[in-house]
């Protein structure tokens, strides 16, 4: 048995094709299935891809039919080895607990039979409760800022090269951006706008709204502690996501303005973590999520 597990939607962008691409994952048992990987400048496979994949491995278990339409409302994990884009990745699901309202699911995403990734996915139906959040605060028109895609554009070095070919979405930095070098300010938090490229058609999945949510996340968990200490991306340091946490409040669309407000309380040993909440342009907390990486200079 092999089939890819997605009604993919069709979009002009190529940056995002090439993402929804790889997140079209082929099936090949009931609870197993194979993906692969975009390039990367070290041959090492990007976080947030690994991580989105083994969503829709977990979320492609969950069967409608029996269970009733479920979405995934949180995720828990951790980053176990470096994985390489060179090699498929496979994705074995365990189905964890069908209940009245939650679904539970374990995903190990494995490169040569050693698991690269484990993460444990819960889906709920959609139901009524208490509802607060936290407001958004206030932030500059997303229309107004300088966009990554031009810094790229403008800039020879092969990550940005790479990132201005590949890269699926669009930031916008409240603060100076620390792709390329150091912000003026030193401080642990921010803010930014992303959103895809390119809008995804009406009917896109909101599942797969999430996964691309997760996907996109990992690049900028970790800015906060760069810039709590006067580092960039490309100045002379060794990143790598540890463990990852998300929590998806409401629905999402990725191909609208989304506002990450985010902080590092801590950095030490090695270590620093990052959290952002992530509201819509009317300012609905659609997401909340937290990871600590490694961080050594």
């Amino acid at each position: 048995m092999t089939d890819r597990i997605l009604p993919l939607p069709q979009v002009d962008d190529q940056p995002l094709h090439h993402v929804l691409q790889v997140l079209n994952l082929t099936r090949t048992g009931e609870t197993s299935f194979t993906g692969v990987s975009l390039p990367e400048l070290n041959n090492r496979v990007y976080g947030g891809q690994v991580m989105s994949q083994a969503l829709i491995a977990a979320a492609a278990t969950v069967d409608r039919e029996k269970v009733g339409p479920r979405l995934p409302h949180s995720v828990h994990g951790y980053f176990l080895r470096p994985g390489s884009t060179q090699e498929p990745i496979e994705f074995a699901v365990e189905v964890l607990h069908d209940g009245r309202s939650f679904s539970t699911r374990r995903t190990h995403a494995l490169q040569r039979g050693v698991p690269i990734l484990s993460m444990i996915f819960s889906f709920q139906l959609d139901q009524p409760g208490v509802e607060h959040q936290v407001e958004a605060p206030v932030a500059p028109d997303p229309e107004t800022l300088p966009s990554a895609v031009d810094l790229f554009a403008n800039s020879d070095h092969p990550a940005a090269r790479l990132l201005l070919r590949l890269g699926a979405f669009d930031l916008r930095h409240v603060e100076d951006p620390v792709h390329l070098e150091a912000a003026p300010e030193r401080k642990p938090s921010q803010m930014l706008w992303m959103r895809t490229r390119q809008p995804l058609p009406d009917r896109t999945p909101q599942c797969l709204h999430r996964a691309l949510l997760a996907y996109a996340c990992d690049q900028v968990m970790l800015e906060p502690v760069l810039r709590a200490h006067g580092l960039s991306w490309l100045g002379g340091i060794s990143v790598a996501s540890l463990d990852h946490s998300m929590w998806w409040h409401r629905p999402v669309d990725v191909s609208r303005w989304l506002l990450y407000v985010q902080d590092s309380p801590s950095a030490q040993g090695g270590r620093g973590l990052g959290i952002a909440r992530i509201y819509s342009q009317d300012g609905r907390l659609v997401a909340t999520t937290a990871q600590e990486g490694m961080v050594r200079v």
